[in-house]
């Protein structure tokens, strides 16, 4: 499924991952999910949107969230290139040292190694500012210490190393500063636990502890002194990522459901041709379509190093592409009725998946907030 915003190589890209991933069975357990995270990682799909000095496509996120889009539209949706290649990738392969690319991007872009990211906080919820994970010199090493905790963090225990938000304190004004840490998973004092989720994934989630972890002074990814500008440059990837990610999963139910509504026949015709099966499912996808556009846009913008346009069409296509998700997921449940629910037809375990399309990273709550403040003028409430 292509549009008119995508060269011939995009299509040939899209095909190809689209053959790919239909020929592979869904992957239900995380074996098989790490199995075919490292085929698609020979394959070039992983790194495509990472420099090819350090192992990559040489693309852009406009290729990755592509990928990740035909993966989920095939059943296949890898949550982790969410945040590996396109958040941890990206802020390494912009702001990273030439010791921090050469150690990490090959094998973020094979496959062989991942990353995971540590932003959200317990106490902090959508209130980044409130993120009270602080990093501190060690005048006498030069090291850094960590001390703080973190929740939700996906595939923690599958990541060789977790990026971490951290804040340090600026000595000029005392005013605490955003700044990024890779921190390997066995470093001592950096603990995690697995929090128990109804949401039925391959990849868990933790909690993590940060007590006085001891790093090297070039764990520190970027310019101390970068702030906001180092981490937006890995949000606003992950917010359209997100967004292919939801329009994955949305192309995928409504396939199954299309499929069943051209089969079951209950009276004298298939289901399909009753105006209250048939509609519902084309405004399912032209929902899709729309957040779909969008979500190209946003992700031209930002391989075109518009950081602003960006923002602003990376929130607006994860909030389209959320809705529309939700919505195609219940609809093609409600159209298999109870075959909807049953694990044969494999719809049932989508409608939690497709919430995480609504509430991570940032909820639709807050990108309204986002747009009224930002693109309209209104005043804050807040």
């Amino acid at each position: 499924m292509t549009t008119l915003l995508e060269s011939d190589e995009h299509k040939s890209l899209r095909e190809a991952v689209s053959a790919f991933a239909r020929s592979r069975p869904r992957a239900t357990g995380p074996a098989e999910s790490r199995h075919f995270w490292q085929e698609a990682g020979k394959l070039g799909y992983i790194g495509v949107s990472l420099p090819e000095a350090y192992g990559g496509g040489g693309g852009g996120v406009t290729e990755l969230s592509l990928v990740l889009e035909e993966m989920g539209a095939a059943g296949n949706p890898l949550l982790m290139m969410i945040v590996s290649p396109a958040i941890c990738g990206t802020v390494i392969a912009r702001f990273g040292t030439e010791e921090q690319k050469r150690t990490w991007l090959p094998g973020i872009a094979d496959g062989t190694r991942l990353m995971a990211f540590g932003i959200t906080e317990p106490d902090a919820g959508s209130n980044s500012h409130r993120i009270t994970t602080t990093a501190r010199r060690d005048a006498a090493t030069g090291d850094w210490l960590l001390t703080g905790r973190k929740v939700f963090i996906s595939g923690v225990d599958i990541a060789d190393a977790t990026l971490i938000v951290g804040r340090t304190e600026d000595a000029r004004t005392g005013k605490l500063k955003p700044c990024l840490f890779i921190v390997p998973r066995d470093t001592p004092g950096f603990e995690r636990r697995q929090l128990d989720m109804e949401l039925h994934a391959t990849e868990k989630q933790f909690e993590l502890t940060l007590d006085d972890v001891r790093l090297p002074a070039d764990a520190l990814v970027g310019d101390e002194d970068a702030g906001l500008l180092q981490l937006f440059a890995g949000l606003n990837p992950e917010r359209i990522m997100t967004a292919a990610f939801g329009i994955g999963i949305g192309r995928y139910a409504l396939s199954r459901a299309l499929d069943y509504a051209r089969e079951r026949t209950v009276w004298k015709t298939p289901i399909g041709a009753h105006q209250a099966i048939a509609h519902p499912l084309a405004q399912a996808h032209i929902d899709l379509e729309l957040s779909r556009l969008m979500t190209q846009k946003a992700a031209h913008l930002y391989d075109a190093g518009d950081d602003m346009g960006a923002g602003e069409a990376a929130n607006m296509a994860k909030y389209a592409a959320g809705e529309a998700c939700v919505k195609a997921v219940d609809q093609a449940v409600h159209t298999l009725g109870g075959n909807g629910l049953t694990r044969e037809f494999g719809l049932a375990t989508l409608i939690t998946a497709a919430r995480v399309a609504r509430i991570a990273p940032v909820s639709r709550e807050m990108i309204l907030n986002y747009v009224s403040h930002q693109t309209l003028g209104l005043p804050k409430s807040y």
